[in-house]
Formats: structure tokens, C-alpha cells, sequence
């Protein structure tokens, strides 16, 4: 491989990375509340996007550009979206069987594992009722930036680059937010002591609802970044959910700025496998890290 060749694979690779980063960052934000793992994050992603695909476009998508009012309704679609199918899927399959939980009764695990599980089939087969195709070119809210000349024969897309603007810019600030504000305290808290901090009068259900809330938001918003890139379907939502696990599992679920690192080193890994052994290999590269990552656990 060429050094342009791998300057370009590494670009393109920390783009899609920092997608991957912002759904380990809602597995990560998730788990450290609530010790769980919500399945149905990756169809979360997918099902927001499609949420604003329907809305903006109708249910036959094609890769055509947006006006400024359209974008800018189907990136705030996406993101209210995905906040309101987390916040639901909490409710409806994670929320009764941690309460369970709380009075000592057994099977809370598997309760919540196979509740979050089956909300992701409903999220998958509600999108699949009015997109009935295997996979659709999904629109552009970014636009087209072209290919942008880095010198030494390095040809990038433009797209990349905003993509990894935007990722990472958003991927910080929620690390940063949470690190220095009193917001983020309060998070802090109940992740550490949940007992102590109810104790003191914090609203931990409040906190866990608005924190499944932001991680659904920041999933539309790894869809709005991701989506176009190549056709996506209703049952894809599985493939970018394990990832993002991968991706969260290198930070340990315990550390942000590292599930957005993961997110990243995924993303590297992913293109460099599939510039040198071909296509399938990127998702066999990211499958195998998350079964060796998940069997030190």
C-alpha cells in the first residue's frame, strides 16, 4: 500500500469511526447509569434515520440533495427521533425489570437483555413496513463537498472530513459537558452512587430518562452521519449495534473520551482491512474484536 493510499484509507476510516464513537458513546453513557447494555441502540440508529427518510422524503429514498430547510428538518428529525425511541425502549423494556431489581427479585437480567432485544425487532420491523426494499441510498443532509487535493497525490473526500469534523466535535463536547458541568456532576453521581445520590435528592430516574434521551439523540445523529455512505436497510441496525459495542467494550463502558476513541480505532481497522483484503473483511475485523473484547469482560 502507498502512502497516499493509506493517508486516504486512514481519513476515510477515522470518519466512519467517528460515527461508531458516537453510538459507543450512548452504550457507554447508558451502561454507567444503569448497568446495562441496550441492545437496540444500532436499531435505534437506523430506526431514526428512517424516521426522517419518511418524514422529509417519502418511503422511496433516492441519494438526492436537500435544500437548506429540508437538511436541517431531517438532521432534527433524526435526532428527536432517536431520542424518543430510547426513551421508549427504557421505558417499556429496560425500566420494569430494573425496578425488579431494586426489591431483590431474580431474572432482571435476562429481562432486560431480552426486552431490549425485542424492542429492537419492533424498531426494525416497524421500519420495515413502509421501506419494504433490502437496502435504499439515503439522502445527503451534509451536501456534497467533492474531493478535496491534500498534495503528494492524496485525494480525499470532502464529505470525510466534515463528517470527522462533526463526529468528534460532537463526541467531545458531550465528553467535555459531562466532565465539567454541574449537569454532568449530577450524572457523575448517580452512575457512582445512585442510593446515596437519591438520598441527597436527586431525581435518578429523571437523570437515567434524560440520559437514554441524549444517547438516542446522539445515535439519529451517528445515522445522519453514516446513513449516506452506502445503502442502508431496516435490519442493518444489528451490524452498527454490535459495533458500537466493540467500540465502546475498548473504552471498558466506563470512560466516554475512550468509547469515542474505540469508535475511531474501529473505523481505522475497518478500512484498513477492507483496502487490503477486500470488502467483507471490514465487519469480520470488527465482529472478531467484539467476541476477544467481550470474552476478557
Amino acid at each position: 500500500m502507498s502512502g497516499a493510499v493509506a493517508l486516504q484509507t486512514l481519513i476515510a476510516g477515522l470518519a466512519t469511526g467517528a460515527a461508531y464513537g458516537l453510538i459507543a458513546l450512548g452504550f457507554t453513557l447508558v451502561h454507567r447509569l444503569t448497568a446495562v447494555i441496550a441492545f437496540a441502540h444500532g436499531d435505534i440508529v437506523v430506526g431514526a434515520v428512517f424516521v426522517a427518510v419518511l418524514a422529509v422524503v417519502g418511503s422511496t429514498p433516492a441519494a438526492i440533495g436537500l435544500g437548506l430547510g429540508s437538511a436541517v428538518a431531517f438532521v432534527a428529525l433524526a435526532l428527536a427521533a432517536g431520542a424518543l425511541l430510547s426513551v421508549a425502549v427504557y421505558v417499556a423494556a429496560i425500566r420494569p425489570f430494573r425496578a425488579r431489581a431494586r426489591i431483590g427479585r431474580a431474572g432482571d437480567v435476562i429481562g432486560w437483555a431480552a426486552g431490549s432485544l425485542a424492542a429492537a425487532l419492533l424498531i426494525r420491523e416497524l421500519a420495515g413496513l413502509p421501506f419494504t426494499q433490502q437496502a435504499y441510498a439515503i439522502p445527503d443532509p451534509l451536501g456534497t463537498a467533492g474531493t478535496l487535493g491534500l498534495g503528494g497525490g492524496v485525494f480525499v473526500e470532502g464529505r470525510a472530513l466534515i463528517v470527522l469534523a462533526i463526529g468528534l466535535a460532537a463526541g467531545i463536547a458531550v465528553e467535555r459537558a459531562l466532565a465539567v458541568t454541574g449537569a454532568g456532576a449530577v450524572v457523575r453521581a448517580v452512575s457512582e452512587d445512585p442510593g446515596a445520590a437519591a438520598l441527597l435528592g436527586v431525581p435518578t430516574e429523571r437523570v437515567i430518562l434524560l440520559a437514554f434521551a441524549f444517547a438516542g439523540a446522539l445515535a439519529g445523529l451517528a445515522g445522519v452521519l453514516i446513513a449516506p455512505d452506502a445503502a442502508l436497510g431496516p435490519a442493518d441496525g444489528a451490524l452498527l449495534g454490535l459495533k458500537g459495542v466493540a467500540a465502546a467494550l475498548i473504552g471498558g463502558l466506563a470512560s466516554l473520551r475512550l468509547a469515542l476513541a474505540g469508535g475511531l480505532a474501529l473505523g481505522v481497522l475497518e478500512a484498513f482491512a477492507v483496502t487490503e483484503l477486500g470488502g467483507g473483511w471490514g465487519d469480520v475485523v470488527a465482529l472478531t474484536l467484539l467476541v476477544l473484547l467481550a470474552a476478557r469482560r
